[in-house]
């Protein structure tokens, strides 16, 4: 038995009883021998502050009731096989939504959980080979952009950071308090308080260059405000409702959008003819155009005319790529 073992296993056989237990039934309850019981008990007392008494009278050992205000229990965080294992499959999930962002932080915890699963006799090296998150669309973060964002989400503090925007292709000096660490599509984003556009605005951490936490509190918005922000329209670059977009799918591709949600409050409807519509709020019509178009000659957009328009121009141009020679 590993020795982190047959400390949780003696803590649980003191811990369970209402009276002194034996040497030799310790010996026999921890598979070990005399100096080995002796050790772990020894062990316990100098450097968890066990408070384990010896009953002369009885010759056994139990817990002294009386050495605190609460019953004993053993500092620190300790796991179970199941839960360690819960652990390794969480941090290898992490580590392949983007490789690298955590690997050092968790590095020695990694080891620490690895280790304690070979006590057990449950190595963890089998969660590596066989758990995998696969991306499509993933963009790389810096490790160090990533920490000093949460170092300033988490410690409510404003920030001076440098965004890159598509929109305008070039970066951009601005103070952002953090709200919310989003995790979309396979790439991390940003929900915080622009206090150079005076807004609340979405951020792709991967074009945010965070350059110092002030100690400056962060702006505060309630859970309801971040969540109505969030919730408004399609997609992750959230604002205020441009419009509803209908859109209508073919029987070929209805049975599976149909069970999609794109929005909290979109409304759906199954045809006689097996095709199916969808009505979804909008804002930024770019996300929107770019998820239509991923389903081809499958759907068609019924109403607004803007979309229907930006939507049919994306497919002229698409179109024309093929009606000249590579």
């Amino acid at each position: 038995m590993d020795r982190f073992i047959r400390i949780l296993e003696l803590h649980k056989i003191l811990a369970a009883r209402k009276t002194a237990i034996s040497r030799k039934q310790l010996e026999e309850r921890l598979e070990s021998n005399r100096s080995t019981v002796k050790r772990t008990i020894e062990e316990m007392r100098d450097f968890l502050g066990a408070p384990i008494v010896y009953d002369r009278a009885h010759g056994g050992y139990y817990y002294d009731k009386e050495a605190g205000e609460h019953p004993y229990e053993i500092p620190g965080l300790w796991f179970n096989a199941d839960e360690l294992l819960a652990l390794a499959t969480l941090q290898k999930v992490l580590g392949d939504l983007q490789p690298g962002l955590l690997a050092e932080s968790l590095g020695a915890f990694s080891q620490r959980i690895e280790a304690m699963l070979q006590g057990m006799g449950t190595g963890g090296a089998e969660v590596g080979r066989r758990v995998q998150v696969l991306q499509t669309e993933a963009r790389h973060t810096q490790a160090k952009d990533f920490r000093m964002t949460t170092t300033a989400l988490i410690k409510r503090r404003q920030m001076q950071a440098s965004y890159h925007g598509r929109e305008r292709d070039a970066p951009t000096l601005r103070g952002v308090s953090p709200q919310r660490l989003i995790h979309y599509r396979d790439n991390w984003y940003l929900l915080g308080w622009c206090h150079l556009r005076h807004e609340l605005r979405t951020f792709a951490l991967d074009r945010l260059k965070p350059l110092m936490v002030e100690e400056t509190p962060a702006k505060e918005f309630t859970d309801a405000e971040l969540d109505a922000q969030l919730a408004a329209t399609f997609g992750i670059f959230a604002g205020q409702v441009q419009g509803t977009a209908e859109l209508r799918f073919t029987p070929a591709a209805a049975k599976w959008v149909a069970d999609e949600r794109w929005h909290p409050h979109q409304e759906g409807r199954l045809h006689p003819d097996g095709s199916y519509s969808l009505r979804v709020p909008y804002s930024a019509p770019t996300e929107l155009v770019r998820e239509i178009l991923k389903h081809g000659e499958d759907v068609e957009v019924l109403s607004p005319a803007p979309i229907r328009e930006a939507v049919a121009a994306k497919l002229k141009k698409i179109a024309a790529l093929y009606h000249q020679p590579p």
